[in-house]
């Protein structure tokens, strides 16, 4: 196609959801022109989402969002009360309960907020509209889409009708399971979402006033009804003064769904739930009630030539581990810096393309199977309906919690498999041989001014200077002198600035008091709980400042932008192999 009467981008994101608001903050970030297509004139007010993991929670704060998190966004999720037979009591002692108020994930935050996510929108589109380097056009519908080797071609009808013509270097899909993408383009070239399980189950959403109403029928933390006749969750979520609640219900083989999330149903089944005492139908009101069968898929293929899927339109969750919105985010943040990579350095190059997307999509696989087979577990968990097998399963959990060990681990959840690591294929972007691969851990750091910092706020202070950035980790100050000796022997690379020109150094122990504000010694989780940083957010229980240390095992570390290591190395010698490896791969000399 001609393309003078096309308006022209590096990246074209259709659908302006969580997903495709997270992509497009970060390319703005990394400085990459690009447009994002939604369909809807505003940000749908539905609730929908409620669940952020700790993945999530680091992502904003990569976006800076991190002081409104809990101020406009949500509050800490609590932990996880799994409570078996069928009695209506909320308040009844749980056979399992998960604690998520601690950090011991690794992050650095707690294991999981509950949020309204028009409010994460919001604050999502407010961050993309901060860069110049981001188009949102909302009542944008996309109606036809075609590529060539070089560009994607895109026909789409803008908020006052008009017909308009855009071309772009790639397609980003980020419209959901049932979006323009997947369904209209992509599914013809042989892109289909393969089935993993099916949970049938029922999502209804409830909202409360006034506050002492909500305060005594809807305790804090959340639920897992694991009844066998009708397995439930519920929760409270948002900010406190939002006053929301959320039930979802099973919904058996011979009930209708339509019926059951009527309001004289919804008042059979959720209503009574709380307790004992008569409930206050009339201070209630339903947000929203609606049946939803849920399942788990990905799809066989997540890019096709230039055109990419991200979030729900390249995989589906079940509601039992909250991963939906935090994959997408994982999708995003992942596939942020390859789509800079490949606009700054190889726009024409297809096989590039397909090298570095086929990549990616292999590594995200891997921690997508791990998150999927969590959260059907937990599914089966929950939703065991045979009354035998429940009671082995409540008895089972009850015994094995005799052993502190075991106990501890039942609490810490899914976290306790620790961070994620990548098993090297060919064409990963990182060094397995220097320990790369695995997602590293972020601490709690002290600045020679005494403010309490997040290592990564520090680490990647300058992302538009470079996709790569690079930092140093010591023991004691007292190998400042040779560290700072090899940095300035480092030749530093030539066709692009790809490593922070002020190289942090983070510091376990400080033998010496000299200031110097690249140096970022590791704070205790008593200094983190005192600084501002703590406000509105549980104290560090189970924090390990020296995590960091320990996942890394090198001196001289290469990070990606999406927080996983390219390489760490302990002396020169290696740390210039893994310049030149990672050059290589940035201008895919070797390809």
């Amino acid at each position: 196609m001609e393309g003078k009467d096309w308006e022209t981008t590096d990246i074209l994101i259709c659908g302006c959801g969580p997903t495709g608001a997270m992509l497009s903050a970060y390319l703005g970030q990394m400085n990459i022109p690009h447009v994002v297509l939604e369909r809807e004139i505003d940000i749908t007010t539905d609730p929908r989402g409620i669940a952020l993991d700790e993945d999530g929670i680091r992502a904003l704060q990569g976006l800076g969002l991190y002081r409104s998190i809990y101020t406009d966004i949500g509050t800490c999720m609590g932990k996880f009360n799994f409570i078996s037979g069928s009695s209506t009591n909320l308040s009844k002692e749980a056979f399992i309960a998960m604690d998520y108020n601690t950090t011991a994930g690794g992050t650095g935050h707690v294991g999981y907020i509950c949020h309204k996510q028009p409010a994460l929108e919001k604050k999502l589109r407010d961050t993309m509209r901060a860069y110049a380097s981001c188009s949102l056009r909302s009542g944008s519908t996309v109606i036809d889409l075609d590529e060539d080797d070089s560009w994607t071609y895109c026909i789409y009808r803008d908020a006052e009708g008009m017909e308009r013509r855009i071309r772009a270097r790639f397609f980003v899909g980020s419209d959901g399971k049932t979006g323009f993408t997947r369904k209209q383009y992509l599914e013809k070239k042989g892109v289909f979402m393969e089935r993993v399980t099916d949970v049938l189950y029922d999502e209804t959403w409830l909202g409360y006033t006034p506050e002492q109403v909500y305060e005594k029928f809807f305790p804090p933390g959340f639920r897992f009804l694991c009844n066998p006749s009708r397995p439930a969750v519920c929760g409270r979520f948002g900010l406190p003064s939002d006053r929301l609640w959320r039930f979802e219900f099973f919904v058996r083989p011979d009930e209708d769904g339509h019926h059951l999330a009527t309001r004289e149903m919804v008042q059979k089944i959720v209503f009574p739930l709380p307790g004992d005492v008569q409930f206050p139908e009339d201070c209630i009101n339903i947000l929203r009630s609606r049946p939803f069968a849920f399942s788990a898929r990905s799809c066989n293929v997540w890019a096709k030539d230039r055109v990419i899927l991200c979030g729900d339109s390249a995989h589906v969750f079940p509601p039992f581990g909250g991963q939906g919105i935090a994959s997408g985010f994982r999708d995003a943040l992942s596939l942020a810096w390859r789509l800079a990579m490949l606009c700054r350095y190889h726009s024409c190059d297809t096989r590039v393309h397909h090298a570095v997307l086929s990549a990616w999509y292999l590594e995200r696989k891997q921690q997508l199977e791990q998150s999927l087979a969590a959260t059907i577990e937990n599914g089966k968990f929950v939703t065991e309906s045979q009354p035998l097998k429940a009671s082995a399963r409540d008895w089972y959990f009850w015994l094995i919690q005799f052993v502190p060990s075991w106990r501890r681990q039942l609490e810490l959840g899914r976290r306790r498999k620790g961070m994620v690591r990548y098993r090297y294929l060919d064409g990963m972007p990182f060094l397995p041989d220097l320990n790369g691969g695995v997602n590293i851990p972020q601490v709690h750091g002290k600045k020679s001014n005494g403010e309490i910092v997040f290592t990564d706020d520090i680490i990647f202070r300058s992302q538009q200077g470079g996709l790569f950035q690079m930092f140093v980790y010591l023991h004691t100050d007292e190998e400042l002198l040779e560290v700072r000796k090899v940095l300035q022997e480092v030749e530093q690379p030539s066709r692009g600035t790809l490593l922070a020109k002020n190289v942090p150094i983070i510091i376990e122990k400080s033998v010496t008091d000299a200031e110097d504000p690249n140096v970022i010694k590791i704070a205790t989780g008593e200094e983190f709980a005192s600084s501002p940083l703590c406000n509105r957010r549980p104290e560090p229980k189970l924090y390990d400042q020296f995590a960091l240390g320990k996942e890394i095992r090198g001196r001289y570390c290469i990070v990606r932008p999406d927080r996983f290591l390219f390489a760490a190395c302990n002396d020169i010698n290696e740390l210039h192999v893994a310049i030149r490896s990672m050059l290589a791969y940035l201008h895919q000399t070797g390809l």
